[in-house]
């Protein structure tokens, strides 16, 4: 039992210790262990460095959304979005394919030109996701077995597409979800349409968990504050 009173108290000395230097207060007030000294360094300094990363993916990011937005201005059915994910281009899936099928339109070849340029020139170094999503209308004469291998082929055409344009393939990866991750209700036509979509995603070069790592911690600081 002393021996766990005794843990308790170290656990409550690093947790505070680590308070105070999150919260700004001087390092020189902390007289735990020097082990322990070095974890709360150590983990200040993934912080800092996890904070200045994330600022320059915005900024990366944001640039090549608004170049995105240059070449992209006055196309219809095309939308940009910066999201936590990543840079989002989402295409109403009738810019890109006609009903049912899983061919590129030829007229969509210089939509898809203007985003492929964009990834090469200024986003280079990321990798891209492509996501195929259908309405819930189920396939009734396009000879797919489901919603779910038209999405998946719409999503590996793309990415076809954009490693003939020279994005390497190391970079791609494709994914179809069928009906099953709407933005919207199915209930209504536009609704219905807005659901049939092809997203290109410029990925983050931040990993999920380093992501959420920075999360938890801006929660513990706003929660010190």
């Amino acid at each position: 039992m002393k021996n766990f009173k005794i843990s308790r108290v170290r656990i409550l000395t690093s947790i505070l210790a680590l308070t105070f230097i999150l919260s700004g207060c001087a390092i020189g007030i902390y007289k735990g262990r020097p082990s322990d000294l070095k974890k709360i360094e150590d983990l200040r300094a993934e912080v800092e460095r996890l904070k200045l990363l994330k600022d320059q993916e915005r900024r990366e990011l944001e640039a090549a959304k608004a170049e995105l937005e240059k070449r992209l201005r006055g196309e219809k059915g095309v939308a940009v979005d910066l999201e936590e994910r990543g840079l989002v281009v989402t295409f109403v899936a009738e810019v890109l394919f006609d009903s049912g099928k899983a061919k590129i339109r030829d007229k969509a070849y210089n939509v898809l030109d203007k985003v492929t340029k964009v990834i090469n020139e200024k986003v280079a170094d990321r990798n891209i996701a492509i996501e195929g999503h259908t309405d819930n209308e189920p396939i009734k004469y396009s000879g797919w077995k489901s919603n779910w291998e038209l999405s998946t082929a719409r999503a590996n055409a793309v990415l076809h597409y954009l490693e003939d344009k020279g994005v390497e393939p190391r970079r791609l990866r494709a994914t179809g979800y069928g009906e099953y991750r709407p933005v919207t209700s199915n209930d209504t036509p536009e609704g219905r349409q807005k659901n049939r979509r092809v997203e290109i995603i410029i990925l983050p070069k931040m990993t999920r968990e380093e992501t959420e790592f920075l999360k938890r911690h801006e929660m513990e600081e706003e929660y010190i504050k």
